[in-house]
């Protein structure tokens, strides 16, 4: 019987991953297996966000909203550049960018897929400036581009589904039950699927897409080292922002690591007190 059970499974796995497709992750080349398509997964998700939004209170302060979707939409104009680019300009119709800053105090922000962003109010003292706000929204539209939403349903869908066809196969019945547990899963999951914690491996991902992400949109990706230690100053009662997230000794360490690279993207945003200098002088002369 235990043979039986081994064989199955093994037959479960490659029936599975043969059934999904197989995707690479922008900038970290990682291959994922994938059995939910993007529409299925978008469909999903903007059912779930318009409800959040239905019932969430927007942020009265004007300066602050106007802030965060200044620097979510820089992002989503380098990320869209790098995409195009690449060869991945098909994946830029899956996006439909919005940010909003809601009245929450918690420390937190999410990015469902298509690009809906939400930043709690609670998250701004601690990012102090644009510039590290540019890091967490890197990090959040970083989990939307490597589709780990969509990599998540998938592993539970392979899990709860080779759970059901081993059962059938060893009872000696159909595959109904299974294909009612998939339905069960995709209602279950579709509340918490997008604002929920990832693995440690998508977080450290997003951490490294993030950074890059920050970086092509001409934030100084520098300014991490100093959030992340805001961040774990905080202590875990402080903060719900990536719940299932490695250390902060670790993310940080990461992330020094990943520095080298972010800043081959590093190209500082004309400000008032950074343009180029002119080669003239205007010389103004009053007439008498």
């Amino acid at each position: 019987m235990k043979a039986i059970k081994l064989f199955v499974l093994s037959l479960v796995s490659a029936i599975l991953v043969s059934c999904g497709t197989t995707s690479t992750v922008p900038i970290t080349g990682r291959k994922q297996n994938l059995l939910v398509s993007d529409g299925e997964v978008l469909s999903l998700s903007n059912q779930q966000y318009q409800q959040y939004i239905q019932s969430a209170k927007a942020s009265t302060n004007a300066a602050n909203t106007a802030m965060v979707k200044r620097v979510g939409q820089n992002l989503a104009n380098a990320v869209v550049s790098y995409l195009n680019a690449n060869g991945l300009g098909a994946e830029v119709s899956n996006y439909a960018w919005e940010f909003n800053l809601v009245q929450d105090q918690q420390v937190n922000a999410w990015c469902m897929p298509g690009g809906k962003i939400v930043v709690y109010e609670g998250l701004l003292p601690v990012t102090q400036d644009e510039g590290s706000l540019a890091i967490v929204l890197g990090h959040e539209i970083a989990h939307a581009v490597a589709k780990h939403s969509a990599e998540r349903l998938s592993n539970e869908y392979k899990s709860q589904y080779g759970t059901a066809i081993v059962g059938a196969v060893l009872q000696g019945a159909g595959v109904g039950e299974g294909t009612q547990q998939l339905i069960a899963l995709g209602q279950s999951l579709g509340s918490n699927l997008w604002t929920s914690g990832f693995s440690r491996k998508q977080e450290s991902e997003a951490d490294h897409m993030g950074l890059i992400f920050a970086a092509m949109a001409g934030y100084d990706p520098q300014v991490a080292t100093g959030f992340w230690q805001r961040m774990a100053a905080q202590g875990t009662g402080g903060s719900s922002l990536f719940s299932d997230h490695p250390s902060d000794e670790t993310r940080i360490k990461n992330i020094q690591g990943w520095m080298p690279e972010a800043l081959k993207y590093y190209k500082p945003k004309a400000t008032a007190t950074n343009l180029p200098k002119t080669t003239k002088t205007l010389k103004i002369t009053s007439k008498k």
